[in-house]
């Protein structure tokens, strides 16, 4: 089921020395867009792996799911030997990604400088948690770590009555690993034009400040600032799904026609003549005040009667879903989103590769591997001979 060879990305190799979900979501991404990639992980193995649920003890499903369609190399890269093969194997690689501390790293040997030697037109990717060069640099740094320092935990509070609380999705190691596919993908673009590899640094911490101040940099956007780095609509305590007669609803009145088409509906209430209404400016400028009147009014009428009046006013607008309503959800089933799968696990069932490619689609490949599945494949077509991998896993720097 392997997707390797399958995808805009096909023949692009990628040494992927990364763990836990930051990095691994990034080259989930590159093999189900075609790459070869093979991970590399220690004697332990990959945290992840440990993660239930699953009928595996060493493959939980966040394993399976986010490094499917990898290769396993177990190395102990605390010995020579290790690293050396390392280097060796790239010599045919395109990227090598990483997420370790610079010190770390550095340590190993494996720094940008080594895996230049080796091949001068590698991709070097560093995706650790704080910027080199800043006092951050060597603090140790998880998801809800950076989500505490970026300001996502402050503005999150924002709509829980003051009360700190961290994304109930991982949020900063997914949008680090995104903004760290798309470097890479862009670095490999450079590379086409000019022949040239280059390193890479993707810092969590300053990533999802980045993330975070897109639309709340705002009025400090100017020297002297014209007001805090708040964006009011998103904190507004009043935005929220709104409560119905029966539930919860969804709703997004945003531009001046679907204003119009909404107060039309309601017969034009007298509420609806406030001059704060009017206009994107007037109704951003008091925008609590605007969502607070529209829950009033939301609370009359049951779930199903607004849905039905959203769609005849064409106002964005939906029941509140959890991902068990999705793993059935009409849309997703007629599109083909979830990809299902009879593996030596039992039948597995995927969230889908989210892009479509006409000419080049890529391809869902096998779940997680066992640690060092790989190991005599990778190393044979780097041009180990069998004696050679013997005797490094004789000497524990290849796992059994």
């Amino acid at each position: 089921m392997s997707g390797r060879g399958k995808g805009p990305l096909a023949g692009v190799r990628v040494l992927d020395l990364t763990a836990v979900l930051m990095g691994p979501y990034a080259t989930q991404i590159f093999a189900d867009l075609g790459a070869d990639v093979i991970k590399i992980e220690g004697p332990a193995g990959d945290t992840t792996r440990f993660i239930p649920p699953g009928p595996d003890p060493t493959r939980g499903a966040m394993f399976l799911n986010v490094n499917r369609g990898k290769r396993s190399l177990a190395l102990d890269l605390k010995q020579q030997a290790a690293r050396e093969a390392v280097l060796r194997l790239a010599k045919d690689a395109d990227v090598f990604i990483h997420s370790m501390r610079a010190q770390a790293i550095a340590r190993l040997g494996l720094d940008y400088a080594a895996l230049k030697a080796a091949n001068p037109k590698i991709i070097y990717a560093n995706l650790y948690g704080y910027g080199r060069t800043g006092p951050y640099r060597d603090y140790p740094a998880y998801d809800d770590i950076v989500q505490a320092a970026s300001g996502i935990v402050d503005l999150q509070a924002k709509l829980s009555n003051g009360e700190p609380t961290y994304s109930a999705t991982v949020i900063a190691d997914k949008v680090a690993g995104l903004t760290g596919a798309y470097a890479v993908i862009a670095a490999l673009y450079a590379r086409e034009k000019t022949g040239e590899g280059q390193e890479i640094e993707v810092p969590m911490f300053e990533t999802l400040v980045s993330f975070a101040a897109t639309e709340h940099i705002c009025g400090s956007l100017f020297d002297p600032p014209l007001g805090p780095p708040v964006y009011p609509r998103a904190t507004s305590p009043s935005r929220r799904p709104y409560k119905t007669a029966d539930g919860h609803v969804g709703v997004m009145i945003y531009n001046d026609k679907q204003w119009q088409a909404f107060f039309r509906e309601l017969g034009n209430p007298a509420w609806s003549d406030d001059p704060m209404f009017a206009s994107m400016r007037s109704r951003s400028e008091n925008i609590s005040a605007v969502l607070a009147e529209v829950e009033k009014v939301m609370v009359t009428r049951t779930t199903e009667a607004w849905m039905e009046l959203f769609r005849r006013a064409e106002i964005p607008a939906t029941p509140i879903a959890s991902l068990q309503d999705l793993l059935h959800d009409p849309h997703l089933v007629e599109t083909g989103f979830w990809h299902s799968a009879e593996t030596e696990l039992g039948t597995l069932r995927y969230p889908g590769i989210p892009t479509n490619f006409s000419g080049t689609p890529g391809a869902i490949g096998d779940p997680g591997p066992t640690l060092g599945a790989d190991n005599s494949a990778v190393l044979g077509e780097a041009g180990f001979a069998e004696d050679e991998i013997a005797a490094m896993v004789a000497s524990g720097a290849v796992l059994p």
